[in-house]
């Protein structure tokens, strides 16, 4: 009876180990079959960072190249612009240029000079408004308190009267502002 038992008993170790068998290759199965799937869904995401990748590349050499064009064109631009920055002014100061040959001119052969002052000084009024229009302004001396941020001492001079001392008692050189910029400092005299 044991021998009957001992065999009954393998029929059921074959079975449970077919059995188990079975189990471990359906799992191994699944296993495949999941690191199959998992690997297809990695390749594709590689796939798919690798488009983005070449995409974000393609779009930083053409920003770079964007760029490097804009950075020519405006190089180009500033250079053209200051090659002609002043022709506007130039080509508005050439009237008075001519002014100044017809007076020229007259001088040669005029008698009355009387009558060539006041053309002078026509032209020198033409001057001064032409650079009022441009915002070129004098800067102010007589009698002003003296500026550092307007004015440069050339010397100073005892003061005439007690009201006088550390104002600007005379000229030597006007100064001018431009849009209230300094472009020359007036070159004065400080009474002490």
């Amino acid at each position: 009876m044991k021998k009957q038992k001992h065999n009954a008993e393998e029929p059921e170790k074959e079975i449970i180990n077919d059995t188990a068998q079975q189990e471990q290759e359906a799992n191994q199965q699944t296993e495949n079959q999941t690191t199959e799937e998992e690997g297809d869904k990695i390749a594709d995401e590689i796939a798919e960072l690798t488009q983005k990748c070449s995409d974000l590349n393609d779009k930083n050499l053409r920003l770079m190249a964007e760029f490097d064009n804009y950075r020519k064109r405006t190089l180009k631009e500033r250079s053209d612009l200051i090659k002609t920055a002043g022709e506007n002014i130039l080509s508005s100061m050439l009237p008075l240029v001519d002014d100044f040959e017809r007076a020229l001119k007259a001088m040669e052969t005029a008698e009355d000079i009387v009558a060539v002052k006041e053309g002078v000084d026509l032209i020198y009024g033409k001057f001064i408004a032409f650079l009022l229009q441009n915002g070129v302004k004098a800067i102010p001396t007589e009698n002003e308190v003296f500026d550092t941020d307007l004015h440069e001492a050339i010397t100073t001079f005892p003061a005439p009267t007690e009201d006088l001392k550390g104002k600007i008692i005379d000229c030597a050189s006007k100064g001018y502002t431009l849009n209230e910029k300094v472009i020359r400092f007036s070159k004065v005299v400080v009474g002490e």
